[in-house]
C-alpha cells in the first residue's frame, strides 16, 4: 500500500502502458482517474481494477489535442477526487514516415499530442499541485529522443521535446514543491506489437537479432505490468521525493542517460 489515498491521474490508461499504471496504482491502494478516447477499453480496465481493489479508479474521455476539454476534465478530476497529488502522462501517438515526406497533418498529429499534449496536462496538473505545495510529474520519453531514427524523424523529436521540457520545468518548478521525471520505457505494448506485425520476415528477424544484442537483461521489451509497474509506484511514492529533472531508461539496460 506504497499509495494509500493518493490521488493520481493516469493518461493513456485504456491499455498498454497506461493500463498497467492504473493497475499497479489502484493495487498499491491510490484513488486514480484514468483517462482515454477509448471509451470501452478504458471501463473495462477501470472496472477490472474496481473489483480486484484496495484503491480505485474512474475514467474519463480526454482528448489530448483539445485544451479546452483537458482543463474541463482536469477540473472535474480535481472535485471527485479532492486535489491531485501524481500525474503519470503515458498517452502518446507514434508515426513513421521519411523526412521528405512530413506532411503538414503528420506535423500537427504528432506534435499535438505529443508536445502539446504533455505541456497542457502538466500545466493543468501544476495548478492544482502548487495550491498543495507538493506533487509529482511523470512524463514519457523514449529512446527514440535520444538517438538518429532514420524514418521516424518527427517522432523522435517529438520525444526529444518531451524530454527538454521535463528537465526545465522539472528546475522551474521545483521550487514550489513539484517534482517532474520522464520514463524512456521499452515495453512490450499493442503499439509495439502492430508494429511488428507491419514488419517482413526479414525485418522482424533483424529486429530480434537487434534486441538481442542491445538489451542486456533478456534480449527482448519488458513486460508493463511486471517491469514497468513498480517503476511508476516507485516515482509516484514518497520513496521517489528528492528526485526531479531524470529521465530514467526502464529498457533493460538499451539506453544510457548521462
Amino acid at each position: 500500500m506504497q499509495l494509500e489515498g493518493k490521488k493520481i491521474v493516469v493518461t493513456g490508461g485504456a491499455r498498454g502502458m497506461g493500463a498497467a499504471t492504473v493497475r499497479s496504482y489502484v493495487k498499491e491502494g491510490a484513488i486514480v482517474a484514468s483517462l482515454d478516447v477509448l471509451d470501452d477499453l478504458g471501463e473495462e480496465v477501470v472496472n477490472e481494477v474496481n473489483q480486484a481493489g484496495p484503491g480505485k479508479a474512474i475514467y474519463y474521455h480526454c482528448d489530448l489535442q483539445n485544451r479546452s476539454e483537458i482543463e474541463s476534465v482536469f477540473k472535474q478530476v480535481s472535485e471527485a477526487l479532492g486535489g491531485l497529488d501524481v500525474l503519470a502522462h503515458v498517452a502518446a501517438v507514434q508515426k513513421s514516415a521519411p523526412a521528405l515526406d512530413i506532411s503538414d497533418q503528420d506535423y500537427e498529429f504528432l506534435m499535438d499530442i505529443n508536445v502539446k499534449g504533455t505541456i497542457t496536462i502538466n500545466q493543468e496538473a501544476f495548478k492544482l499541485m502548487r495550491k498543495q505545495g507538493y506533487g509529482a510529474i511523470i512524463n514519457y520519453g523514449s529512446i527514440s529522443g535520444l538517438r538518429k531514427e532514420a524514418g521516424a524523424t518527427l517522432y523522435s523529436a517529438s520525444k526529444g521535446a518531451v524530454m527538454s521540457w521535463t528537465r526545465s520545468v522539472a528546475a522551474e518548478w521545483g521550487p514550489e514543491g513539484v517534482r517532474v521525471n520522464a520514463v524512456l520505457p521499452a515495453i512490450d505494448t499493442p503499439m509495439y506489437r502492430d508494429a511488428r506485425s507491419n514488419l517482413t520476415p526479414e525485418q522482424l528477424e533483424a529486429m530480434e537479432k537487434e534486441n538481442q544484442k542491445e538489451i542486456p537483461l533478456g534480449g527482448k521489451y519488458g513486460d508493463p505490468d511486471e517491469d514497468l509497474g513498480p517503476v511508476m509506484v516507485f516515482l509516484a511514492s514518497d520513496a521517489s521525493k528528492f528526485i526531479t529533472g531524470q529521465l530514467l531508461p526502464v529498457d533493460g539496460g538499451q539506453a544510457t542517460v548521462r
